[in-house]
């Protein structure tokens, strides 16, 4: 067994809710009522869509270390 880490982002939305997409994992996205609802979803899909994967014989997508940032700027739009 491998132990896979995958960035996510978490999105509220208007209702309350939060939206989890896995951007290394094309279409793997759950909601939750709650920041840690929607992580333990975002969990539960990651584990269905990697099972999935395999069972088709498919290639699993490995993130690889990356620095990552936000960048904030101030635009006339």
């Amino acid at each position: 067994m491998r132990t896979l880490r995958y960035k996510i982002t978490i999105r509220p939305e208007t209702d309350g809710t939060y939206t989890v997409i896995v951007p290394s994992l094309p279409g793997c996205l759950t909601f939750g009522d709650t920041i840690e609802e929607a992580l333990e979803m975002a969990k539960e899909a990651i584990e269905a869509y990697i099972e999935s994967l395999a069972a088709r014989g498919k290639d699993i997508p490995v993130e690889e270390d990356q620095i990552e940032a936000t960048i904030t700027v101030e635009a006339n739009a």
